[in-house]
């Protein structure tokens, strides 16, 4: 809508990576994290926008969460007699948290900021896929992460150029679409690699359809984009880890 350069979006959403991951540690999130907003976020800011599409970014998108608070509220009720609302400590926001929101905000900036300069086109993957490589608390679990994110991907990858093959209409691709949300839905919290199995074909989908492009484009900016932003990620969390130890505090 502002005509916004690119980098000033990998900045403006860096920070806002590095919030809510900082908001998702203190509130406990199940999945945790800051991956869906960078997602929801780069994606929205990568496409060209006049005031007349803005309002129907609004439009919908207001309806589509009145939708989902409806459809929540109303399985919440019915369950009421048996459902009981889970007693959750918010942990104190110390050194740990810190690092964590730290850590992700450099390689969300990082990554976005090598996405846009090396490849150009869909450089949100890119900082999403950082995320993903520095979203666990430890080293470990980060690049444990960053495997998931690049493995999941390049299977979704080869489901998604099945799909797109196709040439489905766009009614069918709305029902393909509604059984991966349901498959990544079950897997998410609990495998990540197996998760994005369903969430890449998922987002090439949606994008194919929001803004039709090549899939061959779409294919290839989808796998360099990852392996730039897991790479970027990866480099963070070895690096945040290292000057962790190094710490008085520690």
């Amino acid at each position: 809508f502002f005509a916004t350069p690119a980098i000033a979006s990998v900045a403006v959403i860096a920070v806002l990576a590095a919030a809510v991951t900082l908001f998702a540690y203190r509130h406990r999130w199940h999945p945790p994290g800051a991956l869906f907003a960078v997602f929801a976020a780069g994606a929205t800011a990568s496409f060209p926008a006049t005031a007349a599409t803005f309002g129907l970014v609004l439009l919908v998108g207001g309806a589509s969460v009145i939708w989902s608070l409806v459809v929540t509220t109303v399985l919440a009720l019915s369950r009421r007699a048996s459902w009981r609302r889970p007693e959750r400590t918010r942990p104190p926001i110390g050194p740990v948290a810190w690092e964590m929101t730290a850590t992700v905000g450099v390689a969300a900036l990082l990554a976005g900021i090598a996405g846009a300069l090396l490849i150009g086109t869909h450089w949100y993957w890119a900082m999403v896929g950082a995320v993903a490589a520095v979203g666990g608390a430890h080293v470990t679990a980060r690049l444990i992460r960053g495997v998931q994110r690049l493995a999941g991907t390049l299977l979704g990858v080869l489901i998604a150029a099945g799909l797109l093959a196709l040439d489905l209409p766009p009614w069918l691709v709305i029902a393909v679409a509604v059984a991966l949300q349901a498959g990544a839905e079950l897997f998410v919290g609990r495998n990540y690699g197996i998760a994005m199995i369903f969430i890449t074909p998922l987002a090439l989908l949606m994008v194919s359809l929001a803004s039709p492009v090549t899939p061959d484009l779409l294919l290839r900016d989808r796998v360099l984009e990852t392996i730039v932003g897991v790479a970027v990620g990866t480099v963070v969390a070895i690096v945040s880890a290292g000057l962790r130890r190094r710490s008085p505090t520690d």
